[in-house]
């Protein structure tokens, strides 16, 4: 008998589509199913091309377009006959209103509720984790059970998100420079901003500490890597593509070297999780993979945003829808 799939797809950052997929990934041991992983939106390589595994050595070896023409025993049943789409382009056909509906990813995701869909082909799909939406699952099997939600996405990350080796290479040779202790900076920029003067307080409060720190910066704006380097010492950062208009990088409209800049991101994530100390903001789920990469505690990670109670209440909603 062959063992039915759980086709996990891709939106959104780096952050988001890798924790996505590892609850994808824990559903799938849930109900079963072979896990495959289907980020062809065009982000981070051409349109069309799995980004998936040219920027991570990956123990999947089965290809999602396989299932592309597959039109019966699929699971959204909207998805039959639209294996080979993207969720961007089955939000523009189906439900063109509900890009920013908190819930609207049920339309196209397998029934979390349920572990016993029949279908031989599932899709997942979610913005960002829904962790508690499958918590009840997870206490209730004996693989899950006595394990964190940290321990848990540390084990899929480990297995299935060990990067390639010209971003091992990077990092390797940058985080080789680093004095003890080092200090992460995560600072989006574009489309999204997190707070500027936040993350400059607390770096001067943490260099207060540790004045011979290294530190690393990884943001999406050229203007404010520019501006942090001349504000602080010790400021390291890898060389990389920045758009002078601060336009969001990674796209599907994007003109540039997708997998070359989606290899440089990696390259910062993991970096940031090279260091001793993290300074970030929990509205960037890019910086808190990168603390979960690290197996941060919390004595090293200082989140500018931890008070934000719109933050806060916007992660909640998030989280249980």
């Amino acid at each position: 008998m062959v063992k039915p799939i759980l086709l996990i797809k891709g939106k959104g950052g780096l952050g988001n589509r890798i924790l996505s997929a590892v609850c994808g990934l824990a559903f799938a041991d849930l109900t079963g199913r072979t896990p495959i992983i289907d980020w062809r939106d065009g982000s981070y390589a051409p349109v069309g091309t799995n980004a998936y595994p040219l920027l991570f050595q990956t123990p999947i070896t089965q290809k999602c377009e396989t299932y592309d023409a597959i039109t019966t025993s699929v699971t959204p049943a909207i998805w039959a006959g639209n294996l080979g789409l993207t969720p961007q382009e089955m939000i523009e056909k189906f439900a063109p209103r509900s890009h920013s509906n908190p819930v609207a990813y049920r339309k196209f995701c397998v029934d979390l509720g349920r572990l016993d869909a029949p279908e031989n082909v599932a899709v997942f799909w979610s913005y960002l984790p829904k962790f508690k939406r499958i918590s009840r699952h997870l206490r209730h099997d004996h693989n899950f059970a006595t394990r964190s939600e940290k321990d848990i996405i540390a084990g899929y990350l480990a297995q299935f998100f060990t990067p390639n080796l010209r971003i091992l290479q990077q990092v390797d040779a940058a985080a080789a420079t680093f004095t003890t202790p080092s200090i992460g900076v995560h600072i989006r920029y574009t489309d999204r901003k997190i707070p500027l003067g936040p993350i400059k307080a607390a770096l001067r409060q943490k260099l207060a500490q540790m004045p011979d720190a290294t530190i690393f910066l990884a943001t999406d704006n050229a203007h404010v890597q520019t501006q942090i380097a001349s504000e602080f010492p010790n400021v390291q950062h890898i060389e990389k593509y920045l758009p002078k208009d601060a336009s969001r990088l990674h796209w599907p409209i994007s003109d540039i070297e997708k997998v070359h800049e989606a290899e440089n991101a990696l390259t910062d994530m993991w970096l940031l999780s090279r260091c001793d100390h993290l300074i970030y903001s929990r509205h960037s789920t890019f910086s808190v993979t990168a603390s979960y990469l690290g197996n941060m505690t919390l004595a090293q990670l200082h989140d500018v945003d931890r008070y934000s109670p719109l933050v806060i209440a916007k992660r909640q909603i998030q989280a249980y829808a």
